[in-house]
């Protein structure tokens, strides 16, 4: 068992299935040592959260929202390491989004969910650089959206 898996049991979580996509793209692009994954929503296999935040969806549902994205992204990111998030070398952007009411502008308060989460999960690894933004719609209704750009071990 991986470090990284014993900290989530410790957290309680156990990671889904890596979700496949809902149109014409991949779940992630490795090239050499660099992942790129695409876009997790904030579901999960009870239908996630949906909504807009600051309007009918509150500050503290927004923070699981997001949490729910990072525990998707931590499933995408064991895919892309071959199984093992222990190579995963760092976490190096999250790329954030919120669908945020009009007067709703604490979205890097929201994005902690799953920037918390990851540094829980992955340790030092996790720490990383990330963008919070504020938009008008996310795909198919969901309160969050998290895309990341990470590090694996080499595959030799």
């Amino acid at each position: 068992m991986s470090k990284c898996e014993d900290r989530l049991r410790a957290l309680g979580l156990t990671l889904p299935v890596p979700t496949a996509p809902v149109a014409n793209y991949v779940p992630f692009v490795r090239t050499g040592n660099h992942v790129h994954i695409s876009g997790q929503l904030s579901n999960d296999a009870n239908g996630g959260i949906k909504g807009t935040v600051g309007v009918d969806v509150t500050v503290e549902q927004g923070v699981e929202a997001a949490r729910l994205c990072a525990i998707n992204l931590l499933a995408q990111m064991k895919a892309a390491a071959g199984g093992d998030l222990d190579n995963v070398v760092r976490v190096i952007k999250l790329n954030a989004f919120v669908q945020a009411g009009p007067e709703f502008y604490n979205i890097p308060q929201v994005i902690n969910g799953c920037s918390d989460l990851m540094v829980a999960a992955l340790g030092d690894a996790g720490k990383h650089a990330r963008s919070a933004v504020g938009m008008y719609k996310i795909p198919l209704g969901f309160a969050v959206e998290i895309d990341a750009f990470i590090e694996v071990m080499d595959r030799r």
